[in-house]
Formats: C-alpha cells, structure tokens, sequence
C-alpha cells in the first residue's frame, strides 16, 4: 500500500522512536486508549501488547482492512477523526489519546480534543516542530498565539523530544516532536464563559498587529453599545497587542464580558 498524500500519510518506520513513544506513553493494561490515525498498524502493534480496551480511528478505507485482519481483537473505526463524536463513538469512561496527527489538519483535532476535555484525560501526539512549539510558546513571541494559548489553558503540554524527518515513509519536508498533554479537566468556566474565551482569544489574534482595543471592535458588531462601552472601561490596559497578553489576560477579560452582558440582560 503506497501512502496517500491527500491523507497526509507519513508513516513512522524507526522501530526504535515507537518503543519510546511507547515508553513515554506509559500505558497500563486497564486504561481506554484511542489511538487516532492507525496507519500500517506500528504504534498499534506496541500498543496492542499492553493494553486490553484500545481502539483505531482511521479514515483510509485500504488499511481499515488491513489493520482489522492485522488485529482483529481491535476494534477498528472507519471514520474521519474530525467527524467523530468524542463522547459517543470512543468510551463512556474517560480515555487517553495517541497518534502520529496528519499535519494538514492537526490544529482542527486540537480544538476538536479542548472541547472534549471532559472525557479525555491525557494526549502523546507525533506533531511538526514548529506546531510543538507554537503549543508551549510564551508570550511575547512571534509563535505566541490562539494554539499556545488554548494548548496552556486547556492542558499541561511538555515536549517530550524531537524527532527527525528520516524515520518516516515517505520523508516529510519537515522534523516532528512528541508532544504530552495532561488535560486540564476542571476549569472553573461555565459553558457560555468559555465560549466568551474562546472568542475573544480568536478575535484578537486575527488582528494580533493591532492594540487590543482595536482588534476587538469586530467582536462588538453583535452586541449592544452599552456592553461595549461598559468592557472597554473595565481595569485593563488596552492598548496592549494581543501576543502581549498571558492566558490569565484573556480569562480575566472573558469573565468580565459575561458579567457585564449578565448584569445588562438582567
């Protein structure tokens, strides 16, 4: 089976980088794993070892047969991971994540993990470098942005090591790292403040030039002037450029939003 570039399949073949993947990992026999994107079946023939409730989310129909007569005590899921419902098509128990993401669409199957956080517990994804370390990223620099942010906001994220372009087939143009994510299940917003956040976050770095008081006026296009009026006068510096801003900024700003638009509704 050749790899299928519309897929963005780079298959990992260094045998040695998957035992320490495995290792990093450091799964137990009794935990739920979803490994997304089975591939020829490298990391799921390591993981089948060790333990019992595993399943595969993968979306080329070719290695759904191949793996499911690779591995038949495995449950194989022929699915888009963006199209998966992280509730019902996985466990009912929280489950742990890994996989090597496809590149083109890695950003998309974070934000799709963050809104999830409630039944995941932790990640060990295969990303490309610099999309690591637009995760870990602090304030101030230029890969500072919506990924870091909500990365740092939803879970605890540590580049575990790099790994380089050559233990792939075919070789991608770029290296990867191994990045963990220890999901921050229990975050003090309510649903409609981390919509707020999330929003917010989104607005400001669409703009990130801009001072920050600048980068929101498209936020206010939908909401009465009186909330607008009344957010701007709120104790914040906003002349601020968005990258300027930490995580604890924007959830200071997010839970001051939804008072305000509380105590105008009211």
């Amino acid at each position: 089976m050749k790899p299928k570039k519309k897929l963005g399949q780079n298959f990992l073949i260094d045998k040695n980088i998957i035992r320490k993947i495995i290792h990093t990992f450091n799964i137990k026999e009794s935990d739920n794993v979803v490994e997304i994107g089975g591939g020829k079946g490298s990391l799921t023939e390591e993981l089948v070892k060790i333990v019992k409730n595993l399943m595969v989310v993968e979306v080329d129909s070719e290695l759904v047969k191949f793996l499911q007569d690779k591995f038949p005590e495995v449950k194989i899921l022929f699915k888009n991971i963006l199209e998966c419902d992280f509730e019902k098509d996985f466990f009912t128990k929280p489950y742990r994540l890994i996989g090597n993401l496809p590149y083109n669409i890695t950003s998309q199957i974070l934000f799709k993990v963050f809104d999830n956080r409630k039944i995941i517990t932790d990640c060990l994804f295969m990303v490309q470098k610099e999309v690591a370390e637009r995760m870990v990223a602090s304030p101030e620099s230029k890969t500072y942005g919506i990924l870091s942010i909500f990365t740092q906001f939803y879970s605890k994220a540590k580049i575990e090591f790099y790994v380089t372009k050559n233990v792939f087939f075919p070789k991608p143009e770029v290296d990867s790292a191994v990045i963990s994510l220890k999901i921050n299940r229990t975050i003090s917003f309510d649903d409609n403040e981390d919509k707020v956040f999330k929003q917010l976050v989104r607005t400001a770095f669409n703009q990130r030039r801009k001072t920050l008081k600048n980068a929101l006026q498209k936020y206010f296009e939908n909401y009465n002037n009186s909330l607008k009026i009344k957010f701007f006068q709120i104790d914040f510096d906003f002349s601020k450029r968005p990258e300027q801003l930490k995580i604890e900024d924007f959830v200071y700003l997010a839970k001051n939003f939804f008072a305000i638009q509380k105590s105008i509704n009211n």
